[in-house]
């Protein structure tokens, strides 16, 4: 399928607003995979459908997990996570992705989790850094991204967590598994 209808049938989907969010996305990726020599085409289809699920019915999101025999952990956590596999169902049933680091970008990009390839890193942190993000902390993540994919990748995992543990909500044992590896990294 054409960017441009992609585009449309993305966009049907979701509110103004977090489609706005995707573009945001979609060109902050594309930008750090010129940079890192990754992929553009691959970057641009995992950013553009990584919340195409974002506002599906919670019921809809749950039985979709159940039937994909999904990791049935997640149904334990709050339903925000559940966007990301559902999404990678839909890139792959509806629209026929079959890029493995596509669909685990599109997968992961909410809890990141163990060797992430480095596409999935940078779907993660550009989700979290895209110019519309405003939050403590953003700026530096930006710097971090400019930087070291690795780098930032393992400073937005550590502020997804700390944001989590803060609110005092359970954070999803991926993401937690994904920190551990990267701070273990640096000893």
């Amino acid at each position: 399928m054409e960017v441009a209808q992609l585009k449309i049938e993305i966009a049907k989907r979701m509110p103004k607003q977090r489609y706005e969010h995707v573009l945001r996305v979609t060109e902050t990726a594309k930008r750090l995979a010129e940079k890192y020599r990754l992929p553009v085409i691959k970057a641009e289809q995992a950013a553009l459908f990584h919340d195409i699920a974002k506002f599906m019915d919670k019921a809809e999101l749950h039985h979709v997990l159940n039937t994909a025999n999904e990791d049935s952990r997640l149904l334990s956590f709050h339903h925000e996570l559940w966007h990301a596999p559902v999404g990678a169902i839909i890139a792959r049933d509806e629209f026929g992705i079959s890029d493995a680091d596509i669909l685990n970008a599109i997968r992961y990009h909410t809890t990141g989790r163990v060797t992430m390839s480095p596409l999935e890193k940078l779907i993660y942190v550009s989700d979290m850094i895209e110019p519309g993000r405003s939050f403590p902390g953003v700026d530096e993540l930006r710097v971090k991204a400019e930087e070291n994919l690795d780098t930032a990748m393992e400073a937005c995992i550590y502020q997804s967590v700390q944001f989590l543990v803060n609110k005092r909500v359970p954070v999803f044992p991926d993401s937690i598994d994904c920190y551990n590896q990267l701070i273990r990294r640096e000893q």
